[in-house]
């Protein structure tokens, strides 16, 4: 029996306040049969989406990116996830790049490309260390702000504490991110002890 072929989209965002929306738009014109989507940073290749993806598609199959760096930040990452492509006969495309990964010149390209990202998000993270010393030097440099407790902390907190509420609800309640929560939380037991 053989696969006609089904289309589909990887979609990542690094963090969980940014939205799927630019890369969605950019593939507005394509039907899929599945789009996988997540809130994951690109440092390695552990991530639940991108692995379902690249477990649930077969042979005749394409999956379309908005770009390279949505699947990998190194090189080396995405020529392994390629890899794992083109052995099962699947196809990669980039809409950004305009690349097919199927060619030789779009492997070719795609490699080229790679080395480009990782040179430039290497540069970036060099330049913003070297920013963040001179203006430690200058006194400039203030770090972070620093999050103050909502002016409802101490009802929540207490909620929480006698088991009323779960944390995922007094982080809504909040308005706080969960590792923010239990930062304040081991700063209210501090105070306590």
């Amino acid at each position: 029996m053989t696969n006609t072929g089904f289309n589909f989209a990887y979609i990542r965002v690094s963090t969980e306040e940014q939205n799927f929306e630019s890369q969605m738009e950019a593939m507005k014109d394509l039907e899929f049969a599945k789009i996988f989507t997540e809130k994951r940073s690109a440092k390695d290749t552990n991530r639940p989406e991108l692995q379902n993806m690249l477990d649930y598609v077969r042979e005749g199959d394409t999956v379309y990116v908005k770009d390279f760096s949505r699947l990998a930040r190194s090189t080396k990452d995405l020529l392994n996830i390629i890899d794992i492509l083109e052995s099962k006969k699947v196809k990669l495309i980039s809409i950004k790049e305009k690349l097919d990964t199927s060619t030789p010149a779009g492997k070719l390209m795609v490699t080229m490309l790679g080395a480009i990202y990782e040179f430039e998000r290497a540069n970036l993270l060099e330049r913003q260390k070297d920013g963040i010393m001179i203006a430690k030097r200058q006194g400039k440099y203030k770090g972070r702000k620093k999050i103050l407790k909502p002016a409802n902390w101490s009802d929540v907190y207490n909620d929480w504490v006698t088991r009323k509420i779960t944390a995922k609800k007094a982080c809504e309640l909040l308005k706080l991110k969960t590792n923010t929560f239990y930062n304040f939380v081991k700063e209210e037991r501090k105070e306590t002890a």
